[in-house]
């Protein structure tokens, strides 16, 4: 066996058991779904028992769950269509019309990712009391598109920065506006940067569980919260919880699978060089 063989080998194995011990929890968790109470706290753990549904089935019985789906996917996809109307322009205007204060303004939009969310959630809960926001998918919507609004400017700043800006400067010798540049020549141009931008956008939207926690109720919760709703003060139910949890993440684990190549692509060319 020659060297260069020998080292895919271990390349590849070491990539799978990475790849195993990432995934392993959720299908640990997917397994514990099918236990019973008894089974699911069992020490030492049971890798061998007899499945049932009856977590399901008694999850469905005691809360709505397609209520809180549609929920998610209102405010998920909702906040990224609102996030993508605001990024859009804003990194067309800074990467092609930038001025001495660009570099600062991109550098201050990512430092408020670093904030510690806790640390506004009073002045954020009374305003949203006062206007009435409270428990509303428009409220979570605002939120959740503030969220993700760096991140979102910054992976499209980079993505625009990719385009030739000869290609604009073709469209201003025949007369284009500035308006034109950007729906009929850019847009068009970074359509895969801003599929898997709003890819990204809605991923971490579905997974978002503070603010939902602490700005819903019963209304416009969201999947976290109906996953949260079953820690309860008798106890941690883990098969129960388990098989929530499993009826939480399934949607958006199946549509990050379907959309991994463009997922990929966005994560590994998101960042400004």
């Amino acid at each position: 066996m020659n060297k260069a063989l020998r080292r895919k080998i271990i390349v590849t194995a070491a990539a799978w058991a990475v790849a195993l011990l990432i995934f392993f929890p959720i299908l640990w968790m997917f397994l514990t779904g099918f236990k019973t109470e008894v089974e699911a706290i069992a020490i030492p753990p049971r890798l061998f028992f007899a499945p049932t549904v009856e977590n399901y089935v008694a999850v469905q019985d005691r809360a709505d769950y397609l209520k809180f789906f549609w929920n998610s996917i209102c405010v998920s996809v909702g906040s990224t269509v609102l996030a993508l109307a605001i990024a859009v322009p804003c990194s067309y205007a800074m990467a092609f019309f930038p001025t001495k204060r660009t570099k600062d303004t991109l550098v201050w939009m990512l430092s408020t990712k670093a904030l510690p969310a806790v640390g506004v959630l009073v002045p954020i809960y009374l305003i949203f009391r006062d206007a009435g926001l409270l428990d509303t998918r428009v409220g979570l919507l605002i939120v959740y598109t503030l969220v993700n609004l760096p991140i979102v400017c910054w992976m499209l700043f980079s993505f625009f920065k990719e385009v030739p800006r000869e290609v604009l400067e073709a469209g201003r010798m025949d007369g284009a506006q500035p308006r034109d540049e950007l729906y009929h020549l850019l847009l068009p141009l970074s359509l895969p940067g801003i599929a898997s931008t709003s890819l990204l956008a809605i991923i971490l939207s579905w997974n978002e569980a503070f603010w939902s926690l602490n700005l819903t109720a019963a209304n416009a919760a969201p999947l976290t919260a109906f996953i949260a709703s079953f820690s309860s003060p008798e106890g941690l139910f883990w098969a129960k919880l388990s098989a929530a949890s499993t009826m939480a993440i399934a949607p958006i684990l199946i549509f990050g699978w379907m959309s991994q190549r463009q997922l990929v692509r966005g994560l590994t060319f998101g960042a400004v060089k």
